[in-house]
């Protein structure tokens, strides 16, 4: 993580809301998509990449970082060569799937085409 965000995150006060909270940890380009698909299981770096489509490997590498760092995700380093890592969500990621299931859901319903109308003159 670079030291900006760790710096924003060693001086950081807690939010009054606890949905401010929650979207300061889960919030962010492609967080939501990378916890989501790490619902699945664990999933190496290039697979992350795969499945999150335009993320690029920085925008990758930074976003898996910062959910490491506040703890819903885990990385694992194990010692081949090649170097083989492995991501996975915590206990306190895992917590997060009936929410990321009822945002996905909510998606599919209205999110979808919410973003279709903003495209459409009115």
């Amino acid at each position: 993580m670079d030291t900006t965000k760790r710096a924003r995150y060693d001086s950081y006060e807690a939010p009054a809301c606890p949905v401010e909270a929650s979207l300061e940890l889960i919030g962010g380009k492609g967080k939501g998509i990378l916890l989501y698909h790490l619902l699945e299981g664990k999933l190496r770096f290039n697979e992350l990449g795969r499945r999150t489509g335009g993320m690029t490997a920085r925008m990758l590498t930074k976003q898996l970082r910062e959910l490491e760092f506040v703890g819903l995700v885990r990385r694992d380093v194990y010692p081949e060569i090649p170097p083989k890592v492995e991501y996975s969500l915590t206990a306190a990621g895992v917590s997060l799937t009936p929410l990321l299931h009822l945002l996905k859901e909510w998606g599919e319903q209205h999110a979808i085409e919410l973003l279709n109308n903003l495209k459409t003159p009115q």
